[in-house]
């Protein structure tokens, strides 16, 4: 279909790309790219929105505020709800170049905002990533020719001081079972959920019959996941699936569980069983466990929610549901 003289255009790249589609305004009259997009159709639709409200953009006048509010409306909700409240968060230590043209931003301006945050590796590596987002929405719009944020530079991430949960600690548990919330450790033991996973965790995602349970909140490869209910807990989670009246799998007196509340039961637990743990350091135990077990590297990301690392693995590997199952089995005590 031939799109009017003027509308834009919607042009697949060569090679092996992601997004293959190059989606081009017409308005301007100097076919500025405007997104990218994995199939026509999406092209299409981008570019139909952009027609019906043009970005109006002068890339000699933008500031950096008005481009980071420009990038807010239209790439933002693409990325995950966490990923999204840490970049605005790291644009607030960024506000000194608010009212600088975002041509004149430099590395120099952007490594400041990085080392004057006052902050530590998580905030420093957010700051560099919304820089990097910034910069590629500025070359997308014809803004800058270079990305300046490539020779940023953040504090590293330190090595991990989790401890894990040793063979011994786990068999305390179970010996200790019934002990008010010790199901909850052995839970998060065999699953690899976080806290805040497993207070969203709803009955209704509960399905015996398959084998699994769906959940799971902070990425978009964790979203909703698909989770084995390994066969040493199935007791526990049926339990509670028959206790539960608020619907939520895990409730304190019949109402939704609240984080405060559970660390609070959790500092109990630690006591009374004379162990130092934080929960987090039970989805450590969890991928530790799988791994030494021999579990399926792909296997393990698809449980834990993690997005694989190689290509491969993350685009062309599919597992389905009794190979998870076979995974998660592999952990035996």
């Amino acid at each position: 279909m031939k799109l009017p003289n003027g509308y834009g255009t919607v042009t697949k790249l060569s090679g092996n790309r992601r997004k293959p589609y190059v989606v081009k305004e017409g308005i301007s009259g100097k076919q500025k790219p405007i997104g990218y997009t994995k199939t026509r159709e999406e092209g299409l639709i981008l570019l139909a929105q952009y027609n019906n409200n043009p970005w109006d953009i002068e890339a000699d006048k933008i500031t950096f505020q008005e481009l980071y509010e420009l990038w807010l409306e239209k790439r933002a909700f693409k990325l995950g709800i966490s990923n999204q409240k840490s970049l605005k968060v790291a644009y607030k230590h960024c506000s000194k170049l608010n009212k600088l043209k975002y041509k004149q931003v430099k590395s120099y301006h952007m490594q400041d905002c990085i080392d004057s945050c006052g902050c530590g590796y998580s905030t420093q590596g957010a700051i560099k990533n919304l820089f990097g987002h910034l910069d590629r929405f500025a070359m997308e719009l014809d803004i800058i020719s270079k990305c300046c944020s490539d020779l940023l530079t953040s504090e590293p991430i330190p090595e991990t001081s989790k401890e894990i949960f040793t063979d011994e600690e786990v068999s305390r548990l179970w010996e200790n079972q019934n002990f008010p919330w010790a199901d909850s450790v052995l839970f998060f033991l065999y699953t690899g959920f976080r806290i805040s996973e497993m207070i969203e965790l709803k009955v209704s995602t509960i399905n015996f019959e398959v084998g699994t349970m769906q959940g799971g909140t902070k990425t978009a490869a964790g979203k909703d996941r698909l989770v084995p209910i390994h066969s040493k807990i199935q007791s526990i989670v049926q339990k509670r699936v028959e206790q539960s009246k608020s619907g939520y799998l895990f409730e304190y007196n019949g109402k939704k569980l609240k984080q405060t509340q559970y660390r609070e039961f959790w500092a109990v637990i630690m006591n009374k069983l004379e162990m130092q743990h934080t929960p987090h350091e039970c989805r450590h135990t969890f991928r530790s466990r799988l791994d030494s077990a021999g579990a399926n590297k792909v296997c393990i990301d698809r449980i834990m929610g993690h997005k694989s690392k190689g290509t491969g693995e993350r685009v062309y590997t599919h597992k389905n549901i009794e190979e998870l199952k076979m995974n998660i089995e592999l952990i035996t005590n």
